[in-house]
């Protein structure tokens, strides 16, 4: 039944053609087109998949809860050579007014100049300086991370997650889920601290396609 409502949406969509590749991944755990192993990654020049690219982030919220939210519509660039991983390059572009939560009221808030100041820092970016391999499948990414008009460096922890032709739109696709710990006062973003939390979890799912 589940197999069937999966091609039934798929048919309505007009993606009927992908089947094939998609069955595939009948078996649970099963991922159509993708590799787990990153010593057959294919090397190369990438650009961000903003549809399927979020920064996710958290923080305390009154000491009561944490509260998350995320931005999108994220582009860059990664630049990858499997046999030397601590080669890799990445720049990412963040556009502050794509910042949304679960309040269409907070989201305004947080775009104006107490918070972010879309208006007058309409983006953050994250280039990396150095990227250090930890184990087969994952790595330290330390780079400059500019927000808010302040630039820093950060580290991130990023864990490959898979690589492989994309069944639906049939480009080579790499993806990696990344981690990492900042002070939004650090950033002069300082409203509202210490009662809304300092310390931000960033969790960040990123998709990259292959160019040329």
């Amino acid at each position: 039944m589940r197999n069937l409502l999966v091609a039934g949406l798929l048919a309505t969509a007009g993606l009927v053609p992908a089947l094939p590749a998609l069955a595939q991944s009948a078996t649970p755990g099963a991922t159509p087109g993708a590799t787990h192993d990153p010593s057959i990654v294919k090397g190369g020049s990438f650009t961000v998949e903003p549809g399927h690219t979020q920064i996710g982030f958290t923080l305390m919220h009154l000491g009561f809860s944490y509260y998350s939210g995320s931005f999108s519509n994220v582009s860059g660039s990664l630049s990858v050579n499997p046999s030397k991983p601590s080669a890799a390059k990445l720049s990412i572009t963040v556009p502050i007014d794509s910042v949304m939560t679960t309040s269409a009221k907070l989201d305004s808030e947080l775009k104006g100049d107490q918070w972010f100041d879309a208006a007058k820092y309409p983006t953050a970016t994250f280039v990396s300086t150095k990227i250090v391999p930890e184990g087969k499948d994952s790595a330290r990414i330390t780079g400059t991370l500019t927000l808010h008009g302040v630039s820093r460096t950060e580290t991130l922890t990023a864990h490959f997650v898979g690589a492989g032709i994309n069944p639906l739109d049939k480009h080579y696709t790499i993806g990696f889920e990344a981690v990492g710990d900042i002070r939004r006062s650090d950033y002069g973003v300082k409203t509202y601290v210490p009662l809304v939390g300092d310390d931000v979890k960033l969790t960040i799912a990123g998709a990259f396609e292959q160019q040329g």
